[in-house]
């Protein structure tokens, strides 16, 4: 169906444009499950209703968080989320996607130790409890660029065609098996960082075009890293069991994974071999029974897409770079239906969704609805926490989000981080960021 903008007034205006497009969201209004606790192994969550990693772009240039970044944590631990998702943090100095990007190191560990410390500390004044924070521990890969903010630095698990319109890289950036055997054991040691640090858990991110996702769609690489299932995967399962030697009952390894990169094969994981834009789960269903079965990893954010390409796959939008080429609730829908069915093929997994953002008012709606239902057990959002965040207060307070507190999905953080300037909400925090945004306008 054809790119439709945000116009509905009421609940039954989204049911009835579902019914006309022929799609399906979990919609439901017994929003009180929402303030219910829930639990998987180690992580322990409050509420259902989550922070997602949005880069605020805003670090010291060694990486440590600015003031900028602090003021924007704790208003986000005093918000009542049960779950933060911190944003990206490098491990490595090459794999930062800026000068601007956090990155932990034993010089940068004491920043994060405060940081941390004080947002536990705002959200049981603020709420009674301390948010569940994990670290989302990347390596930018392809979208590195650590040095100069107009020099990238790519490096790539293979030249994936789809790529090389928007930013062409030569074999030279192709990371070596060397390289890729050694940047498993950077992973453990950020992990024990990450622990010092304070964090309840660490992500050992794998999604949205980035190192880990990378290689997840290398079938023509050659070598141990490429080709076969568990070779494609080798970097993500040696990276997992290297951060795993720092779990404890108050410490877990968790993942934000897509489970479709929504590109043809053989450049998009989770794809049928057609090379249409049709996804396949065959491939991301066994994925996820290694991660959960065999690695025993309880709690999963599920995504898709890679923001740099076809960020309306997991942001929908009004307004942005380019018109989709799809309905906003379709890709939703899919969305939706690709976690739902992770989640129901795999029960004692905890799940947590992508991409309830742009319901605006009626996101209400659908968390109810995919809890009862049992989508996924958690929410998280991003861009309504760059607008309001106090949401989860709001929610568990009212039962409902007003519609002037609300993402108007304008694309206009997608497009600051994209330009690698400080983001945030030009809408609702314009004397914070309307400065930042009208730079690049420029």
């Amino acid at each position: 169906m054809e790119h439709c903008k945000f116009h509905y007034k009421t609940l039954d205006d989204v049911k009835n444009e579902l019914a006309r497009i022929g799609c399906t969201l979990p919609l439901g209004e017994n929003v009180d499950l929402l303030k219910t606790p829930c639990a998987f192994g180690q992580v322990k969550l409050h509420n259902r209703l989550g922070i997602a990693p949005m880069e605020g772009v805003d670090s010291l240039p060694d990486g440590a968080p600015s003031e900028l970044t602090r003021e924007r944590y704790l208003k986000l631990a005093e918000g009542g989320a049960g779950l933060i998702w911190m944003e990206a943090v490098s491990v490595v100095p090459e794999g930062r996607s800026s000068l601007k990007q956090l990155y932990l190191d034993e010089k940068t560990l004491p920043a994060y130790q405060k940081l941390i410390a004080e947002m536990k500390e705002a959200g049981l004044k603020r709420n009674g409890f301390a948010p569940y924070i994990i670290m989302q521990a990347n390596h930018s890969g392809r979208y590195s660029r650590p040095n100069a903010e107009t020099k990238p630095e790519p490096i790539v698990g293979y030249l994936r065609k789809t790529h090389q319109a928007r930013q062409p890289v030569d074999e030279s950036c192709v990371a070596t098996d060397d390289y890729l055997a050694k940047l498993s054991e950077r992973f453990g040691d950020a992990t024990k960082l990450c622990k010092e640090a304070g964090f309840d858990g660490v992500d050992i991110k794998s999604c949205h075009g980035y190192l880990f996702d990378d290689m997840a769609s290398a079938f023509e690489r050659p070598g141990p890293y490429g080709g076969s299932f568990d070779n494609r995967f080798r970097l993500l399962f040696d990276s997992i069991r290297s951060a795993q030697r720092y779990e404890s009952e108050d410490f877990s390894v968790v993942l934000r994974l897509n489970i479709c990169d929504m590109l043809p094969y053989p450049n998009g994981f989770g794809m049928k071999t057609d090379g249409s834009l049709t996804p396949d789960f065959t491939e991301p269903l066994l994925l996820v029974k290694k991660l959960h079965k065999d690695l025993h990893v309880p709690f999963i954010n599920f995504t898709m897409g890679d923001p740099h390409l076809n960020s309306h796959v997991t942001r929908q939008f009004d307004h942005g770079l380019f018109v989709p080429p799809e309905h906003p609730l379709e890709g939703m829908a899919r969305m939706y239906g690709g976690i739902g069915l992770m989640k129901k093929s795999f029960p004692t997994l905890g799940v947590a969704s992508s991409a309830p953002t742009y319901l605006r008012q009626f996101t209400v709606n659908l968390a109810a609805g995919a809890v009862e239902q049992g989508v996924c057990d958690c929410l998280c959002y991003g861009r309504l926490s760059l607008a309001n965040p106090n949401f989860p207060n709001e929610i568990i307070e009212t039962g409902k989000l007003a519609s002037n507190h609300v993402c108007v999905t304008c694309g206009k953080c997608s497009e600051m981080i994209l330009a690698g300037v400080p983001t945030g909400c030009v809408v609702r925090n314009s004397g914070t960021y309307l400065k930042y945004y009208n730079q690049i306008r420029k």
